[in-house]
């Protein structure tokens, strides 16, 4: 992942939903303008969802996704047809496309039903017009052909006209700083690192303070004391990898503002608030309690993973017992929480923030105390009243 490549989690997620053979994958083709799908008359050609980047203006940088079909049949098509309705927690906005010919059926309608409960922007888009003409069509409504294209520009700003009311004003860090304030990011380097780059949050960061036109320094840990000597006391903010909290806290004065990237993305994308009111379970889990570690995307674990190892051992001393620990990555996230006394969540830089909002909501829903990786760690060593402070409005909320 470039600086210069907008992550996926930061897209306005775009579903295609409808019954197979209603041309979902020839319109994505169409709105595109390349083969991104597999297109063939056989039902059911599409068996899982196909995700497409692309820009889309005046929306900017979209995710196109194309899903299997609602009417599949067997065990293995429910099964598909519970994949397509799961990419509706991360839609941002769905488009409903049916065969002109054909119409609306009961499924159709059931998942229109679901989009308005949702309180998700929604198209219909009626396909293949060029075969069944539509006389009559709602606000919501169009009539287009893949095949030669008919209406495919109209549909494409309507979609864009949606798509742009879904973009967040929202700012990782540069609503924190102001021109010329100098931020050090700290970014250590350990064996759990990947090779050759930085990770998604890091780069975020940087491109945010980039646009606020703050003055940016990324040091690893083993440098940072030597660092904030050489820049005479003028820091504003210490940003640190939520791993090196303690060492860090050690070295930043105290009248530097410090917190971590986690915490960013834990305002950014989910409830701050929330969150931290969350950490306080960890003060009550018991032994064989059940805790769940979710992180949003897949990775290679390796020696000294933050979810899998480094976490899980600062639970135990800090609760003195043994917790029962289950984890989750990716796109996988349980249906059923109410088993678990506690869920610590990465940062969730690779969802989409709907994604991330649901994920609370369900956890709230079960009663299950939320909070993640970075408030967890910044809780077990004494420092989240200290990592909050460039936050004021949350000071009280540790009292």
């Amino acid at each position: 992942m470039s600086l210069n490549e907008t992550p996926s989690g930061e897209r306005v997620h775009i579903a295609f939903f409808g019954k197979r053979n209603a041309g979902k994958s020839s319109l994505i083709n169409a709105i595109a303008g390349q083969s991104l799908s597999i297109v063939s008359p056989v039902k059911g050609t599409t068996t899982d969802p196909v995700y497409k980047a692309m820009e889309l203006l005046p929306a900017g940088p979209v995710m196109l996704v194309d899903t299997p079909g609602l009417d599949d049949e067997g065990e293995l098509g429910m099964a598909r047809v519970a994949k397509a309705r799961q990419i509706l927690q991360k839609t941002d906005l769905a488009i409903l496309v049916i065969d002109a010919a054909i119409g609306k059926s009961a499924e159709d309608e059931a998942l229109l039903d679901d989009i308005r409960s949702r309180g998700l922007p929604w198209l219909t888009v009626y396909n293949k017009a060029d075969l069944a003409p539509m006389t009559s069509l709602g606000e919501n409504e169009i009539a287009v052909s893949a095949e030669n294209g008919q209406n495919i520009p109209a549909l494409k700003e309507r979609i864009a006209q949606l798509a742009s009311g879904e973009v967040s004003d929202k700012r990782l860090v540069a609503d924190l700083v102001s021109p010329l304030d100098l931020v050090v990011l700290v970014v250590p380097i350990d064996a759990a690192a990947p090779k050759g780059r930085l990770i998604l949050p890091q780069q975020q960061t940087i491109r945010d303070l980039l646009e606020a036109g703050a003055i940016t320094t990324v040091v690893r840990d083993s440098e940072l004391a030597k660092t904030l000597e050489c820049l005479h006391g003028q820091v504003k903010l210490v940003i640190t990898d939520s791993q090196a909290f303690r060492q860090v806290s050690g070295i930043v004065p105290d009248e530097v503002l410090l917190t971590s990237f986690s915490i960013l993305f834990a305002r950014y994308k989910g409830d701050l608030a929330g969150l931290v009111r969350g950490a306080k379970a960890l003060d009550q889990l018991r032994q064989g309690d059940k805790v769940l570690i979710s992180e949003g995307c897949t990775h290679h674990r390796q020696c000294g993973d933050i979810g899998t190892e480094k976490l899980p051992r600062w639970l135990r001393q800090h609760a003195g017992c043994e917790p029962q620990f289950v984890f989750s990555s990716g796109r996988e996230f349980p249906d059923h929480l109410s088993d678990f006394k506690l869920i610590i969540h990465c940062g969730g830089c690779m969802l989409n923030e709907r994604e991330m909002q649901r994920r609370l909501r369900q956890a709230a829903a079960a009663g299950v105390p939320m909070t993640n990786y970075g408030i967890s760690i910044a809780y077990m060593q004494g420092i989240l009243e200290r990592s909050l402070r460039p936050f004021p409005a949350l000071h009280d909320l540790l009292s």
